[in-house]
């Protein structure tokens, strides 16, 4: 059984939110999209990307209905290609409605989505959103954010702190809708008895250490009130951006 929760918040200063968050709970589907553009486009991104992932996830339910539109992977399985091929079309739904419109044009989202079925967790991440996997006390971070931290990190070795003032901080190297292709990586993780998703924006873990979510995440049983939680400790301690977080627990 799995329970979601969430809770989303535009910010201290903001006047729109452009994250947007769905559960799904016929497909298994959690998704968050934290939207990007001028004249409110980010708000459409967002929403945008997570209606296509959706709807194509419901037309492939069923095995022979399926329409693989840029193939299949062997080495992956049923649900990772079926995620994968989910986050293409998002793309390339975005992508041409930035085309479409002038005030559209360079509108992009970031997204991070999980089907889950029984105890298993298909998941991908494209963007700086997050999955994490929280059980025991143990925060584990599941996506890799597409940014320049991100990759100065993986070639550097060294943690996020060291990089917390650099210029380029906030510049990803892959989103949603802005280019023609997206590279999308998709992994699977089986679930105990009481593993956490977290899903989350940059707003939320760009203000809020690993740590201090995980610790969180213990001191609070009760899903939304740490969902809560989270959100307003993110807001108190920036908020400069939209927050946005889905919780969802798996029990055997």
């Amino acid at each position: 059984m799995l329970k979601v929760c969430s809770r989303t918040h535009p910010g201290s200063v903001r006047a729109i939110n452009e994250d947007f968050a769905l559960w799904d709970p016929d497909l298994g589907l959690i998704v968050v999209a934290d939207g990007m553009g001028g004249h409110n486009a980010g708000e459409v991104a967002s929403r945008l990307a997570v209606d296509t992932l959706q709807t194509f996830l419901k037309q492939s339910a069923a095995a022979d209905k399926i329409t693989w539109p840029f193939g299949v992977d062997r080495r992956l399985s049923f649900e990772a290609n079926r995620l994968s091929t989910a986050v293409k079309m998002a793309n390339s739904r975005v992508r041409r409605a930035a085309d479409e419109r002038a005030d559209y044009a360079g509108m992009g989202t970031t997204l991070v989505a999980a089907v889950v079925a029984g105890s298993r967790a298909t998941y991908t991440g494209v963007g700086d959103s997050r999955i994490y996997a929280w059980r025991g006390d143990e925060l584990q971070q599941l996506t890799a954010d597409d940014s320049w931290i991100g990759m100065l990190q993986k070639e550097s070795g060294l943690g996020p702190a060291a990089f917390v003032r650099h210029p380029m901080r906030h510049v990803l190297t892959s989103v949603i809708g802005v280019r023609a292709e997206v590279t999308v990586n998709v992994q699977d993780l089986s679930l105990a008895d009481g593993h956490t998703l977290v899903l989350c924006t940059d707003g939320l873990h760009g203000a809020l250490p690993d740590h201090l979510i995980a610790s969180t995440l213990g001191a609070e049983p009760d899903l939304q009130r740490a969902a809560d939680r989270l959100v307003e400790m993110a807001v108190a301690s920036d908020g400069n951006d939209n927050v946005t977080i889905m919780l969802a627990r798996h029990s055997a």
